[in-house]
């Protein structure tokens, strides 16, 4: 299953370098673990998506950000987050409750379609997977890193400040 680049997507047009038959970018490790710990968090919290998502609430991005956070850069959507074992991710369980969210999310996506209104996403009837499947993978991740999952999730300026040192754009 393949999402879709957007016009301002880190994929196009560059000629990708390949190691081990994964492509080269140059973002750091932890700037990844960190944004899809955050689309993980956004799709795992259901209050958030009624509160946020569905109301249109500026700050935090719609579902479409969320997945090209969750597999744009990890290409996750293309194969298993084994690969990312012992370098993003800190062990097979990470590997495994991650992969079980990005196919949640995929599967809806790819019926409803990209850039849907968040209703379309939120009222579909497999949406309960993605809500579970992502929290399992959230809960792991955020508590392997000593944080709580049960904080609210962090507007895309914060996480930008956090990962950036400045509001830049994601």
């Amino acid at each position: 299953m393949a999402v879709q680049a957007s016009g301002n997507s880190s994929r196009g047009g560059r000629g990708w370098r390949t190691m081990a038959g994964m492509p080269n970018n140059d973002m750091p490790w932890w700037r990844w673990r960190a944004r899809v710990r955050s689309a993980l968090h956004m799709f795992g919290d259901h209050g958030f998506q009624q509160e946020v998502w569905a109301v249109g609430r500026p700050g935090f991005g719609d579902v479409t950000d969320a997945v090209y956070r969750l597999v744009e850069d990890t290409w996750l959507d293309h194969w298993s987050a084994e690969k990312y074992v012992g370098s993003v991710l800190r062990d097979a369980e990470e590997a495994r409750l991650l992969d079980a969210a990005v196919l949640a999310v995929l599967r809806v996506l790819h019926e409803v379609g990209a850039d849907a209104p968040a209703q379309a996403y939120l009222g579909h009837p497999r949406w309960p997977e993605v809500v579970t499947a992502a929290r399992e993978a959230h809960v792991r991740m955020a508590a392997a890193d000593g944080d709580d999952p049960d904080e609210a999730p962090r507007t895309l300026e914060i996480l930008s400040i956090m990962l950036n040192g400045s509001p830049a754009a994601l």
